[in-house]
């Protein structure tokens, strides 16, 4: 459908060539990072680090920041996020009614440096149409190349939740830009899924028994699914403020388990005795 095709072009040129300022920029707290004045050789310089490392670290393992007895935090570990993930987006993935758009929008919220983004959403409103007409005038191929597309562009931007379309890891090419920033799976079961998208016009579920199809999309999925840096199994008890909570306490530990490359030469050097920068 050229119509549609040259929307998804104008969206994505649109994008790549318009200023987009994250609401962590527009803060006057964005600037206060921590800066060191270090002698070295006789001059004095900053160190670099400074501009990575604004010295927050995991505030689950913080007892100072842990109210007496009950374990509830006295800040939300949520907003000490953003400063650890140095711009690196976070990527939801997960089967269609997992809830990636509801827990996205709930992260992002209380991180507060961060902006939520859907894909399916900007693909709704770049196209003027929406998915399940895509699906029948192009097909799911169709919908995947515009997908792509999309997430293309949003791939560019920093500091964004992103929560995207079950189908997404179904491209390879797809996963260059996912792992960019940090994946992280909601896994939920079928007949959980079901209930609650049961009435919906979900383009994929137009069968005699959309469970076994849905089952079935999961078992041809699960493998990308899990190619994902966190997986949080969602149980039918849990809301999307709980799932989110989850999500945030994993990745705060998937830093710490995970930390960049400077940090660790800079771990190392300090434990070998190297740290010759005082």
């Amino acid at each position: 459908m050229k119509t549609l095709a040259t929307l998804i072009t104008l969206f994505t040129t649109l994008h790549h060539t318009t200023s987009f300022t994250p609401t962590s920029l527009r803060s006057p707290a964005a600037a206060a990072y921590r800066t060191s004045t270090l002698s070295a050789g006789g001059f004095e310089w900053e160190d670099p680090a400074d501009a990575f490392d604004q010295g927050v670290d995991n505030p689950f393992k913080n007892a100072d920041l842990m109210k007496g007895g009950e374990g509830d935090m006295k800040i939300d570990p949520a907003r000490l996020l953003g400063p650890r993930l140095n711009g690196s987006n976070l990527y939801l993935i997960g089967m269609m009614g997992s809830g990636k758009s509801a827990v996205g929008d709930v992260v992002a919220r209380r991180m507060g440096s961060y902006n939520f983004l859907d894909t399916d959403s900007i693909i709704e409103s770049a196209t003027k149409t929406t998915i399940p007409e895509i699906f029948e005038a192009e097909g799911e191929e169709g919908f995947r190349g515009v997908e792509a597309q999309i997430l293309d562009s949003v791939h560019a931007y920093v500091r964004c939740v992103v929560s995207t379309g079950g189908g997404i890891v179904c491209r390879m090419q797809n996963w260059s830009k996912l792992q960019t920033g940090i994946v992280v799976w909601l896994d939920v079961e079928p007949t959980l899924i079901m209930k609650r998208i049961e009435g919906t016009d979900r383009p994929l579920l137009q069968t005699e028994d959309p469970l076994a199809t849905l089952e079935s999309l999961l078992e041809e999925r699960k493998d990308k699914y899990e190619q994902a840096d966190i997986r949080i199994e969602v149980s039918a008890d849990m809301d999307e403020e709980k799932v989110a909570d989850e999500v945030i306490k994993a990745m705060h530990d998937f830093i710490d388990d995970n930390p960049p490359a400077w940090k660790q030469a800079k771990a190392k050097a300090q434990s070998e005795g190297l740290d010759w920068v005082q």
